[in-house]
């Protein structure tokens, strides 16, 4: 792209060239004012929208699932404050292609947008910083990674964060109604019409991803005859495999095994059913499921119910042997009851509370009449020495101490069957409480 050139006006490329575009590129927005679903970001007295209008904005980093708008945005930004536009694509560049784009574009008018930023490296990032610094360029970055994991501190704080949200159902039915009735950039010139219903549909299973619903509508109204009414049996035979959002090992991955675990703790086993649904559909492994409810059933259910842990390593096992499709029965079966358990975190604050105490007081000795007395030099150093056996007393309680500076770090919960172990700790501690007061009084 020389310095002269700019954004060419997609309506000119079609009148002109007559060339295909793909109806989700011929209908994006053309000016700020049309831009649907981000009206936390464009709204009125927003503060991205007023440093835009005021050309006072400096590099941005938009962060949103697909679909959402955010290369549209950047080229209405852009036009908006008629800058000349540089679009990279951070998979397709390497370190020497953008030192060259950065030393051609900086101190000049123009707006630099890097796609897929997360997927530069440190290097690349790096490469960056001095002339953001400097405000030589203006950059803005688009990814769909959580920008915390994948982009450089010094770059995050160079820029200002806009996080995009999903397209919403209202606002994605209302653009393929347009795009159907749009002569100039639309399908009105297939005469086709498209059922309502249709039309919820393909929203619902677009995800919030605005180019995808868009691809879809244009699939089907391009595969049937001029002037076709679509209705809902024709829609489910042409994408009978409609499938949700999940890429795994990024952020709808993470966002849905946090989903599912928190509904599980939540005891909800309708929304823990439906988010595991989800995983299976997405094709998640199943182990990577079955590792997460092992881990649930000590932190969340816990002793509120002891049958969670060895249920939950039975459904792992069950996967490890079984797999796909019918190990889908075993993860449901113990999701249910997990959600439907009784809960109780007190092991898991337990060992952080004991573990902390070592990071900050360093490790007790260990008491004399705890030590290992086998062996003739531990019996002569006098370890065991003063051990008293439990057994050998009333009710199997000694009332000696296990610890020289002796601290609490389990608080049983009332709840399910740790009621249970909440009383019969109660007890010990209260004869063991009469013994050292009896053993205190002895003359």
């Amino acid at each position: 792209m020389t310095d002269d050139q700019k954004t060419l006006d997609l309506q000119e490329v079609v009148e002109h060239t007559k060339a295909y575009i793909p109806l989700a590129s011929r209908m994006r927005p053309k000016i700020l004012a049309d831009i649907v679903g981000q009206n936390h970001i464009f709204g009125e007295n927003c503060l991205l929208a007023n440093l835009i209008k005021n050309n006072t904005f400096g590099s941005l980093l938009f962060y949103g699932p697909p679909g959402c708008g955010k290369t549209t945005v950047a080229e209405i930004i852009s036009r908006s404050v008629n800058c000349d536009f540089v679009k990279i694509n951070a998979v397709l560049s390497n370190v020497s292609e953008l030192r060259e784009i950065i030393n051609r574009i900086k101190n000049r008018n123009f707006i630099l947008f890097i796609d897929e930023i997360h997927r530069f490296n440190k290097a690349q990032q790096d490469l960056l910083l001095p002339d953001m610094e400097s405000g030589a360029i203006r950059l803005i970055g688009a990814t769909t990674y959580n920008p915390g994991f994948y982009v450089i501190s010094p770059l995050l704080s160079r820029s200002q964060l806009v996080k995009f949200e999903p397209i919403d159902h209202g606002s994605m039915v209302s653009i393929l109604q347009k795009a159907l009735t749009d002569e100039v950039m639309g399908l009105k010139a297939t005469g086709c019409s498209v059922d309502m219903a249709v039309l919820n549909k393909i929203a619902s299973v677009s995800d919030g991803d605005l180019r995808r619903a868009l691809n879809q509508l244009e699939a089907i109204v391009m595969s049937v005859p001029s002037g076709a009414m679509i209705d809902k049996s024709i829609f489910d035979k042409m994408l009978r495999n409609s499938y949700s959002k999940y890429d795994a090992d990024e952020d709808e991955h993470y966002d849905t095994i946090s989903a599912f675990i928190k509904s599980i703790r939540g005891c909800d086993p309708d929304a823990a059913i439906y988010w595991l649904a989800k995983m299976l559909a997405g094709g998640e492994d199943p182990r990577f499921i079955a590792r997460r409810l092992v881990i649930a059933a000590s932190e969340d259910v816990g002793l509120a119910d002891s049958r969670a842990l060895p249920l939950a390593m039975a459904c792992f096992d069950a996967c490890e042997k079984i797999g796909l499709p019918e190990c889908r029965i075993n993860l449901a079966q113990v999701t249910i009851f997990l959600a439907s358990a009784p809960k109780s975190n007190s092991a898991y604050l337990a060992i952080d509370k004991a573990v902390n105490n070592l990071k900050e007081n360093g490790a007790q000795p260990i008491p004399l009449w705890l030590r290992d007395s086998h062996g003739s030099v531990s019996k002569d150093l006098g370890n065991g020495s003063d051990y008293l056996y439990s057994h050998e007393f009333p009710n199997n309680i000694s009332g000696q101490e296990y610890m020289i500076l002796p601290e609490q770090f389990y608080f049983p919960k009332k709840s399910g069957s740790e009621q249970a172990i909440c009383e019969r700790l109660a007890e010990l501690k209260s004869r063991k409480l009469i013994i050292q007061s009896r053993d205190i009084n002895k003359p």
